[in-house]
């Protein structure tokens, strides 16, 4: 069940920066938008999505200030949001929405 959350949650953040200006966000607007769709999660548990998605290429990380973390979606990673490609570990997209 973990795994099916987990998946979930990280096709949730390719589909917010997917349609996010600039087609970034930072770790706390993305906390957000998980929020939205039912999933309450740690700002740890947020940046260990954003790390697995950027490890996957599918997203790259800007470090700005101290500590902020702004993930912008890539080429790669917008072709899975829109389920034209598939990844392990995130969950495909249905037809038409989320």
């Amino acid at each position: 069940m973990k795994e099916l959350f987990e998946a979930d949650q990280r096709l949730v953040i390719l589909r917010a920066l997917a349609e996010a200006a600039g087609y970034s966000a930072n770790c706390s607007m993305l906390s957000c938008v998980l929020s939205s769709y039912g999933h309450q999660l740690s700002r740890d548990k947020v940046r260990a999505h954003m790390r697995f998605l950027e490890d996957v290429n599918l997203i790259t990380i800007d470090v700005v200030g101290d500590k902020t973390l702004v993930a912008k979606i890539t080429e790669q990673g917008a072709d899975v949001a829109a389920g034209r490609k598939f990844v392990d570990g995130i969950k495909r997209p249905a037809p038409g929405g989320i």
